[in-house]
């Protein structure tokens, strides 16, 4: 799984193709998550369509009622966002239905909450490229808790997720939102030309 989100990120910071889902930072967590269901389940044809026209409905969720941009609010707006999309596709294509769907995408991004963005020397590598790893790994473990619940008793729902993320970041420091003024970007001691 984590080789799968670095080898979309790699590519991506090297210039390859440019992957955007629902960002350029995120760019490893959808696809491999997809990539995940493609080589260790059956799936029916339409499995990658389905799955990401469910990833793209759960990011419109995000986006309409806060937003998909780091610089507004942070990381958990895009590791956070693009966990809970994979998590929602994910679940949708191993049969899950409409509410373990949304108990799924609201599970990955709870996680992710108050995440901030503090890219080392203003790059997307440094601790962003890793932190595509773990959304992924917390998006298919959201989709398996969610498939093995109950919707119906969860206490938190999707839209207070993206409520409550709303309000973190409104209360974030803006030296937290990608700006490279905070976090690791300020303390780490050497400049490391790789990053």
């Amino acid at each position: 799984m984590s080789c799968f989100a670095l080898a979309v990120n790699e590519e991506n910071a090297a210039f390859g193709r440019i992957v955007t889902a629902p960002t350029n930072g995120v760019a490893g967590v959808v696809p491999a998550v997809l990539l995940y269901m493609l080589c260790f389940y059956e799936t029916k044809e339409d499995a990658v369509k389905e799955f990401l026209l469910v990833a793209g409905e759960i990011g419109s969720l995000f986006k309409k009622g806060s937003t998909i941009s780091t610089a507004m609010r942070g990381c958990q707006a895009e590791i956070g966002v693009s966990s809970a999309m994979a998590a929602g596709g994910l679940t949708h294509c191993m049969g899950g239905s409409s509410k373990q769907v949304l108990q799924a995408a609201e599970i990955a991004m709870e996680h992710h909450l108050g995440l901030s963005c503090d890219p080392i020397m203003g790059l997307v590598q440094v601790p962003c490229i890793e932190r595509n790893t773990m959304g992924a790994m917390k998006a298919i473990t959201a989709s398996q808790i969610a498939l093995a619940g109950n919707p119906d008793a969860a206490r938190v729902t999707l839209n207070q997720v993206i409520k409550s993320m709303k309000e973190t970041s409104a209360a974030m420091n803006d030296k937290f939102k990608e700006t490279s003024e905070g976090g690791l970007a300020v303390n780490i001691s050497i400049a490391v030309a790789e990053c």
